[in-house]
């Protein structure tokens, strides 16, 4: 079975007022993450979420889910990855998640809505 990994933050650590996250709020993104759950489902990947907060402690949640599963593919949300003030933070996820998933494809969702055609774009479709 195809195992696949969303990482996100946490909604209560975004900064939504931030101009590089427009229309963004945690509502906004659960739906989303509901959808994209239901989505991974029907095409027979199991799926895991992993949302962090953006510190070490943060870090230290992704590097235990890591080790956790083997995965084909981890996409790194775009909450972590456009805000310029994320920049540091993005760099270590990526790095992290090449050391703990080394065989797993990295994807980029570009808003919560696209999260499984970036995996798609990896993992083609089911």
């Amino acid at each position: 079975m195809t195992r696949v990994l969303f990482v996100g933050q946490r909604q209560e650590t975004v900064d939504f007022s931030d101009p590089s996250l427009p229309g963004l709020d945690a509502d906004k993104i659960a739906r989303a993450i509901r959808v994209a759950a239901a989505q991974m489902e029907e095409r027979g990947w199991q799926g895991d979420l992993c949302m962090i907060t953006p510190d070490d402690a943060g870090l230290a949640t992704l590097a235990h889910q890591l080790g956790e599963a083997t995965y084909d593919c981890v996409v790194i949300g775009a909450g972590i990855r456009l805000p310029a003030a994320r920049l540091h933070l993005f760099e270590k996820i990526v790095n992290l998640v090449h050391r703990g998933a080394p065989r797993a494809a990295i994807a980029f969702n570009t808003h919560p809505e696209d999260t499984v055609a970036a995996m798609e774009r990896w993992l083609g479709k089911s």
